[in-house]
């Protein structure tokens, strides 16, 4: 999910850069969408793994 943020971000800048300002305001838009709702999974998942105390295996 990150990194769709990020290639929404870097979208944006790259439609600024042509001049499609339509465009870049509606991939900045998403962009902060997901990078909330990453954001917003993150902490729940910390906040649950310290509520049950199981440790989480990283690969």
């Amino acid at each position: 999910m990150i990194r769709a943020a990020i290639a929404f971000f870097v979208l944006a800048l790259l439609a600024v850069l042509f001049g499609a300002y339509g465009i870049a305001g509606l991939s900045v838009e998403v962009g902060k969408i997901l990078l909330m709702v990453f954001l917003a999974l993150a902490v729940l998942s910390f906040v649950g793994s310290l509520v049950t105390g199981r440790k989480t295996h990283l690969p």
